[in-house]
């Protein structure tokens, strides 16, 4: 069996971190190039860092990329220019920064999530579907708790299930987006989707969907208890984008959920 050449970008941040130890563990997959926004000397696994380049993405298959919206679209049009596949774990992304994403995927391969987790796509299928069906006599919210070191807020996740409420609705989540809370013991039910997030400790990921009539609540949460599970999830989809023709895909579509 032919192996997958990957380069991963951001490779010293924590996700880049697990995405090494888990492709590593994996036998159809081979690392080609490790890439960071500053010079790095020191080999790491007998591979010498470089900067986002020709040179260090010409090898590989599929580039997976966790670093921050300006330098996705940076190795975007390289991954165009080389018409290379790209996974997109990125969040945090602006509305412009979003269309642009779509733009490229007219000529490559892209496949973008918030979260690369299986419970996490099928909690987003179910936000929808709950969405949908409670229509707008409830009112919803989206909790969120990681560890410490996370600087953005909301989380790229919880943005994604906000977005999951919007299209339930069929509204523009852009205009659905209330108010954003840090560290509040107890935040309000809107008529905007409010969101609050927690950091502290070391906590992979907790995530809750409520929805509110003011007679009942309907909560939907998941837990990660293992960073493994996002880094063996976009090696899945960098196996599953190596078949694909140009366009913009989701984990929903690896998954095949059907909505």
């Amino acid at each position: 069996m032919k192996k997958i050449n990957i380069v991963i970008t951001g490779f010293m941040g924590r996700m880049g971190q697990q995405i090494i130890k888990s492709a590593y563990k994996d036998s159809s997959i081979k690392i080609v190039s490790l890439t960071e926004s500053k010079i790095i000397k020191k080999k790491i696994r007998g591979i010498l860092p470089e900067l986002n380049s020709e040179k260090a993405f010409k090898d590989s298959d599929v580039i997976i990329d966790f670093t921050i919206p300006k330098c996705t679209l940076e190795i975007l049009k390289i991954a165009k220019k080389l018409r290379k596949r790209v996974v997109i774990g990125t969040t945090g992304f602006t509305k412009k920064e979003e269309n642009l994403v779509k733009n490229y995927s007219k000529k490559i391969p892209i496949l973008k999530a918030g979260n690369m987790s299986l419970g996490i796509n099928l909690l987003m299928y179910l936000t929808e579907i709950t969405s949908q069906t409670l229509g707008n006599n409830f009112l919803s919210k989206v909790f969120e708790v990681h560890h410490k070191h996370k600087k953005d807020h909301p989380s790229g996740t919880a943005l994604m299930l906000g977005k999951g409420i919007a299209i339930g609705k069929n509204k523009d989540f852009y205009k659905l987006i209330g108010k954003k809370y840090l560290n509040k013991k107890k935040f309000p039910y809107g008529k905007k989707i409010n969101f609050n997030s927690h950091r502290k400790g070391e906590v992979v990921g907790e995530h809750e969907v409520k929805f509110s009539s003011g007679k009942e609540i309907i909560t939907l949460n998941h837990e990660a208890f293992d960073r493994a599970l996002y880094s063996e999830g976009a090696l899945t989809a960098a196996k599953w984008l190596i078949k694909k023709k140009p366009g913009l895909y989701s984990m929903r579509n690896l998954l095949n959920f059907n909505k």
